[in-house]
């Protein structure tokens, strides 16, 4: 006697859906799953057990054989334990085998017949729609975030006990009556963080709207107490809002991560990621066995990644950025294979001057040697700078700096106007910052006499190749905020001031 029925298989964000069948012999009796199962899910026999007999649902005494098919793939999780209750009762004649035979069925089971939720909901319900088998059960508490996707007909089942009668078998219940399911938790309101409560600080206010406006990578550099983090946390606020795609990849993301709040749906506006110093690469990265989790890289995909005290990172830390940086995505490489995730974030980060955090160029008040001020600084790599487009100044406040700045809305309706901008100018070509313009567009579109002076700095050392193409992209924003076609020569020379200033904080005698 056979069942079948489907379910989807994770690999990063990219889904497979799998066939589940199950074969029953008439021999001693067994329960046996194959298919490249990982121990989690090799667990799966003893909770599928349980599940049925908690339902009211008799076991069948045989040799059952559970296959998941592509026998080649790898399966990971718990995800696949009520595809296997479906077809182990769909072989044993306990439900509709037809009705079971074409839904995709997702979620975990605990020993008393419940569904739990489980992780990655969202992009195995997109790849089910992708593959044509619109029917989707999943678990209750995954239910709102199933119906996030377009074309799913998701059905959210509580227990075993209710999916059996859903199928046609009347004689299933739960072996409580008085199962009480966690309610979804209400959604917390985030607080307003403005710009306006920045005091001073006219300069880094002013970079980090030229920041928000092209994409580009920031570093704060300044005193203790100087509002570099109040900046960063305020970045966000002023970003638009993600376009669709990347708020479908950015919740999906979270989805297999666990952070995903599914009752909010899908994240419109930027994510914000702020590690601790004490971090490791796996959790920056991403990890862990036989199929990585996104890291917080991943997890920042379309927002902000902001690094606090970033020359406490570990160097391997900061080390592992260099590619993601680039290409916009992280390949995590495991014995079962390779998850691909998206990490096209913005950088954002902050550093002291020098260990005691005292310095200010004169080396007054500072008590740290001429060495340990260049070797602090120095933990943040020149490969790694030079990939970040502004370097900012960030000085200590005084009394009577109490002049308030322009709030967040102001400066998200100008930082809207220039990313507009951009995005009409690169119709076609898949880009919607500057940032984010390849080297053969900006040599060919910025005006001649702007690549020539650019030149002239690489020749003189002033730039590398890759931080002369980040002076164009920096100029191009600038532009876009004044409201000019292109760049010129002062708008580049600004973009120069801007990569450079105070990236050798620290590192004076």
């Amino acid at each position: 006697m056979m069942g079948r029925t489907r379910s989807i298989a994770l690999a990063g964000l990219d889904g497979y859906v799998i066939d589940v069948e199950a074969h029953m012999a008439a021999s001693l009796p067994a329960f046996t799953i194959v298919g490249l199962p990982d121990a989690s899910l090799n667990e799966a026999r003893d909770r599928v057990r349980a599940a049925v007999a908690s339902s009211n649902l008799p076991w069948p005494n045989r040799r059952i054989t559970v296959n998941l098919s592509p026998a080649s793939l790898p399966k990971t999780g718990s995800a696949t334990d009520l595809s296997i209750a479906v077809a182990v009762l769909a072989a044993a004649g306990l439900i509709d085998r037809a009705a079971a035979g074409g839904v995709v069925h997702l979620g975990e089971l605990g020993l008393d017949g419940r569904v739990r939720p489980v992780r990655g909901v969202l992009p195995a319900v997109a790849e089910a729609v992708r593959a044509g088998a619109v029917d989707v059960v999943v678990p209750t508490g995954n239910l709102d975030e199933a119906r996030l996707v377009p074309g799913a007909v998701p059905i959210g089942v509580a227990t075993l006990a209710e999916l059996a009668a859903r199928y046609g078998n009347e004689m299933a219940r739960p072996a409580s009556t008085d199962v009480v399911l966690p309610a979804t938790r209400p959604r917390a309101e985030a607080q307003g963080l403005d710009l306006a409560d920045v005091r001073g600080q006219d300069e880094p206010r002013w970079a980090l709207e030229v920041a928000a406006a092209g994409g580009h990578h920031m570093v704060m550099v300044g005193p203790p107490g100087a509002g570099k983090t109040m900046l960063a946390a305020r970045l966000p606020g002023i970003l638009p809002d993600l376009a669709p795609e990347d708020a479908v990849l950015a919740t999906s993301v979270h989805s297999i991560a666990g952070t995903l709040d599914p009752a909010a749906g899908l994240l419109t506006r930027p994510p914000f990621e702020a590690p601790h110093h004490s971090a490791s690469v796996a959790s920056i990265v991403g990890g862990g066995s036989h199929l990585a989790r996104p890291g917080a890289i991943s997890r920042a995909h379309a927002g902000v990644l902001f690094l606090d005290e970033a020359p406490e990172f570990p160097s391997s830390v900061l080390q592992s950025l260099r590619q993601p940086l680039e290409s916009g995505e992280v390949v995590l490489h495991r014995a079962a294979g390779a998850a691909r995730y998206p990490a096209r974030f913005q950088l954002v980060m902050a550093a002291n001057p020098c260990p005691c955090g005292r310095f200010t160029g004169t080396g007054e008040g500072c008590s740290c040697t001429p060495m340990a001020r260049r070797r602090y600084f120095g933990r943040l790599s020149g490969p790694l700078l030079d990939r970040v487009d502004l370097h900012v100044d960030v000085r200590a406040v005084r009394r009577g700096t109490d002049d308030q700045g322009e709030s967040s809305g102001v400066v998200a309706a100008r930082v809207a106007a220039a990313r507009g901008a951009a995005g009409a100018r690169f119709v076609g070509l898949g880009w919607r910052s500057n940032a984010a313009a390849s080297p053969g567009w900006l040599r060919e579109h910025t005006p001649r006499p702007v690549v020539s002076v650019g030149l002239r700095s690489l020749d003189r050392g002033a730039l590398t190749a890759r931080g002369l193409d980040r002076s164009f992209r920096v100029a191009w924003t600038l532009a876009d905020l004044a409201g000019l076609s292109s760049p010129g020569v002062e708008e580049f020379h600004q973009a120069m001031v801007l990569r450079t200033r105070g990236s050798f904080m620290g590192v004076a005698a």
